[in-house]
């Protein structure tokens, strides 16, 4: 492109346009999606290769990502996360982390309430691996979640969770167990009131 070519904003915007028609249309055909256009024009594998991510790990343009952030092999970031990884963070292999979930290893709460002297607080947090944690969910700073944990949408992780956990709500709380049979099948089983296996989930 020349000089003039930059300098032209009608040209400019046609190359754009189509570059995205171009771009939409080869997600479409190999994703059945549709993505905002930053999602398009960035290569989510490459963005991990990049952050240091592990072996076939992704993470979408529109995730937004600080600090000392350590995630495993093949782990999908979905769309509109934040991983804070700015008092630690590290998250295992073959982990959903589904969209809009936030993980923090800090929190500015006593700063805000104390009008400033206090300091942020970090703590660092975990994610086992083989974890699914679901869409618009919070982690919060110095959690440790075990491996094959499941976390139901729109929940809210204060305390840690042991590995095989199924956990949900705001505060999550412990409603069952995931349980992996010898070819790898899973199998979910919710608790009852009184914390007795209710019977298998779908």
């Amino acid at each position: 492109m020349s000089k003039s070519d930059a300098q032209d904003p009608d040209r400019l915007w046609s190359e754009l346009l189509a570059l995205h028609h171009k771009r939409r249309e080869a997600i479409r055909r190999e994703f059945d999606r549709s993505l905002p256009l930053a999602d398009e024009l960035v290569d989510r594998w490459e963005r991990a290769r990049f952050l240091g991510f592990g072996e076939g790990a992704s993470v979408y343009d529109s995730a937004l990502v600080l600090g000392q952030v350590k995630v495993g092999r093949h782990t999908w970031v979905g769309p509109g996360c934040i991983l804070d990884g700015s008092g630690g963070l590290e998250i295992g292999d073959y982990c959903s982390i589904a969209a809009g979930v936030h993980v923090y290893s800090h929190d500015t709460v006593e700063w805000a309430l104390s009008g400033g002297k206090h300091p942020p607080r970090r703590s660092s947090t975990r994610i086992g691996r083989a974890c699914y944690i679901g869409p618009n969910s919070i982690v919060s700073a110095g959690v440790v979640i075990g491996d094959h944990c499941l976390v139901g949408a729109l929940s809210l992780v204060n305390r840690d969770l042991p590995d095989f956990t199924v956990a949900a709500g705001i505060p999550a709380r412990i409603i069952g167990r995931v349980e992996i049979g010898p070819n790898f099948e899973v199998k979910i089983v919710y608790f009852d009131s009184e914390g007795k296996k209710d019977g298998p989930g779908q």
